[in-house]
């Protein structure tokens, strides 16, 4: 078994690490199976090249990314499409036999996109989820991480002469995703793969158990021990000691860092800084993290207040309620009075019924002619309009001190809609950490403070371990081999020498 990495090496994310399961007994290596654990974008190494308005050009396929070495030169794993477009050739078969999916954060699986979609993609339930509902809400160029979209391709019109761009459910091709259960271990051409649930900043999250004859590996993904999944993380422990593993790969996010603090922790300090007060709350958390959006939901319990989430927010609670396969009643049900969904104003902006249509020649609201509200808004998001539990801007500026409203970045413009006389900001989301988002946050500071919100309430816990909890989980599960992974001080694991533990630092591949 060998290990070649291609992401994840002196960085925070980009987890892309080949496994290859060789038959030793068989010289030619014709037996050759291969997996990849997570298969992620670097948002260091991509910074250094693109930004907002300087983005990969889809035009190229993957070769922007593969001359600015963002992918690696792999043959047998880059979807057809995009290869033949730039005169490339296309294998038949996958060189690869699967992508083991730790979680659904971007570091880890964004570029998922430019795969084959004949390469089966293993992943938790709840990670579907959550990615299906960011892929049919999100407008991302590379954001085809659930199902393909067949690029360049033209067929024949339907009527007339001539060609036509293949576009919608025609271009669509479902993506081989493979729903695995928690402990239950399954095979893989020679692997034996098992699940183990962690404690992490999002639902669905994994660590990984590979097997063969040879070697046994533990694959940590992302981890904490201060989240509401706590016991996750402590029998991940335990049974990767009993494991006994020969190689593990470790996380070290926060390897030189050691704050302490969990979600309740934030739900005492939320509460104690709005209890008393009468104005509008604003908080922005992560919309994958339904740990941070719990935490928020019961600080509105414990102030009287209402949490309003965004319509996308609402979808992934819906499906996560309408999967039976899973453990769900730890999140607050869409029927909960404490709950309702926020609709802005899109497209010709009618829900609130203050703005007007030329409609036949006169300027009418939407209650006066025959427009369906409904129109304004994507298909996905129209069952949520019908339901009794939808608010607008109207509602805050009427009862602001009846709510708590989730409003991110890209919602600030919904300020100048609400026009608050008084409110609170919570920032309950990782601090800024490079250039691009220093100045991001400049920018949130100049809608607070030009709507009188400042000063900003910071509240956050990180999704990953500290430096005592991360070198204490590696002490007690006991691996031969360390391989410090999704971490800036590498060096900072050595210290494990004198455990007896062989810590290797890795080297990239390509």
């Amino acid at each position: 078994m060998s290990l070649k990495f291609y992401g994840g090496v002196n960085e925070i994310g980009g987890n892309k690490i080949l496994v290859d399961n060789k038959d030793s007994s068989n010289s030619d290596n014709k037996n050759i199976s291969s997996l990849f654990l997570d298969f992620g974008m670097s948002f260091s190494k991509a910074g250094d090249y693109f930004s907002e308005f300087l983005q990969p050009r889809k035009l190229n396929g993957i070769m922007d990314f593969v001359e600015l070495g963002l992918l690696p030169k792999i043959k047998g794993i880059y979807r057809e499409d995009y290869l033949k477009h730039c005169g490339l050739e296309s294998s038949k078969e996958p060189s690869v036999d699967g992508v083991l999916l730790s979680h659904a954060h971007m570091d880890h699986c964004a570029y998922i996109h430019h795969l084959r979609g004949d390469i089966p993609i293993f992943m938790r339930k709840e990670s579907e989820i959550i990615l299906s509902v960011l892929e049919e809400t999100g407008k991302s160029s590379f954001g085809e991480i659930m199902n393909l979209k067949k690029s360049f391709h033209y067929v024949p019109k339907k009527r007339g002469e001539g060609y036509k761009k293949l576009t919608g459910k025609e271009a669509k091709v479902e993506r081989n995703i493979v729903s695995i259960d928690p402990y239950s271990p399954f095979d893989i051409n020679g692997f034996k793969v098992t699940s183990i649930p962690v404690d992490h900043s999002l639902p669905g999250s994994s660590a990984y158990f590979l097997e063969n004859d040879d070697e046994a590996i533990v694959y940590s993904g992302d981890i904490r021990f201060h989240g509401r999944n706590k016991s996750f993380s402590d029998k991940f422990v335990t049974e990767s000691y009993k494991f006994n593993p020969t190689i593990m790969l470790c996380e070290g996010t926060r390897i030189n860092e050691n704050g302490k603090g969990n979600e309740e922790d934030i739900e005492t300090k939320a509460v104690n800084l709005i209890k008393d007060y009468n104005g509008l709350i604003f908080v922005n958390y992560p919309i994958r993290d339904l740990d941070r959006l719990i935490t928020f939901y019961n600080v509105a319990k414990y102030t009287d207040r209402i949490l309003a989430i965004n319509s996308k927010q609402a979808y992934m609670l819906k499906l996560l309620e309408d999967e039976k396969s899973i453990e769900n009643d730890k999140y607050p049900k869409l029927s909960d009075s404490n709950i309702v969904v926020y609709f802005p104003r899109k497209k010709q902006g009618l829900i609130s019924g203050e703005h007007y249509v030329c409609y036949d020649g006169d300027w009418k609201t939407l209650d006066s002619c025959d427009l369906e509200l409904k129109s304004d808004y994507d298909i996905w998001e129209r069952e949520f309009l019908e339901g009794d539990n939808v608010i607008n801007y109207t509602d805050l500026q009427e009862e602001p001190q009846k709510y708590i409203f989730r409003c991110d970045f890209f919602e600030l413009n919904q300020l100048i809609d609400i026009k608050p006389e008084n409110g609170l900001y919570i920032h309950s989301a990782t601090e800024p950490f490079n250039e691009e988002m220093e100045i991001d946050f400049k920018r949130v500071e100049n809608w607070l403070n030009h709507f009188n919100l400042l000063p900003i309430h910071h509240m956050h816990v990180s999704g990953h371990g500290s430096g005592d909890e991360i070198l204490a989980l590696i002490r007690e599960i006991n691996p031969e081999k360390l391989y410090p992974i999704h971490t800036e001080n590498i060096e900072s694991f050595d210290i494990l020498k004198d455990d007896g533990i062989d810590v290797i630092h890795p080297n990239l591949s390509f």
